[in-house]
């Protein structure tokens, strides 16, 4: 069963410095329809001006994850990292028994337009932790590459909980294949670009909620690469 969540339905928050699209429930945004799926609390696709930012504040009990698409994130926290974050990285921080951060625009002349992503941990009050990972655009060019996984794996966050999270940006034409299961449930995300689903047709910003399928079946469609976010959860 596959169920569509299209870009346009998304909540929307403009505050001249920052413009955000909210796939699920967050901030003023309310809607009792879309307050996650499975343990997948948060996708917020965030452009943020030159020069501004997220101040210092405190998270606890989740795990949150950020993608750059275009730009430059600068990131600071109470553990002391003092990290940039660019395009084809991933970067977790496991806020367990609480954590402070800021992130601003890593640039003063070029906004950044990343994806941030939060997912309810299995257990609660664990030590906090951080981590920074960067891979080759080639990595994920027509195959899955792994950003994040419950277990140690090579070039991929380690989360605590029973999720991974892999990105593939497919040439036009191109056809993945994701073997699911039916017990597993899945959240794919479209970057940018145009795919189509197990047949259901998607384009940038849109979404699909996965429920009782053996696998996936992902095409690329249209003229130029599409770039894709998938959530295999329990």
């Amino acid at each position: 069963m596959l169920t569509v969540r299209k870009s346009n339905e998304r909540g929307h928050a403009d505050h001249g410095w920052l413009d955000s699209h909210h796939t699920f429930s967050f901030a003023n945004y309310h809607d009792p329809e879309h307050m996650g799926y499975r343990s997948l609390r948060v996708i917020n696709e965030d452009r943020v001006a030159e020069g501004r930012g997220f101040g210092a504040h405190a998270h606890r009990d989740m795990e949150i994850l950020s993608y750059v698409l275009k730009g430059k994130l600068a990131h600071k926290d109470s553990m002391g990292h003092v990290e940039v974050l660019g395009p084809n990285e991933i970067q977790k921080m496991s806020a367990g028994s609480g954590v402070v951060h800021s992130e601003f625009n890593g640039s003063e002349t070029d906004p950044v337009h990343f994806l941030q992503i939060w997912i309810e941990p299995k257990s609660r009050g664990t030590k906090p932790s951080y981590e920074q990972l960067k891979f080759e655009a080639e990595e994920k060019l027509d195959r899955f590459k792994l950003l994040a996984s419950p277990v140690p794996a090579a070039g991929a966050a380690t989360i605590n909980q029973d999720t991974s999270v892999s990105v593939a940006e497919l040439t036009p034409g191109k056809q993945l294949t994701y073997p699911l299961g039916s017990k597993r449930h899945a959240w794919l995300h479209v970057i940018h670009g145009e795919v189509t689903v197990n047949g259901k047709a998607l384009k940038t910003g849109d979404a699909v909620a996965v429920d009782h399928e053996e696998s996936l079946e992902v095409s690329a469609q249209g003229k130029a690469n599409s770039e894709i976010l998938l959530f295999d959860l329990a």
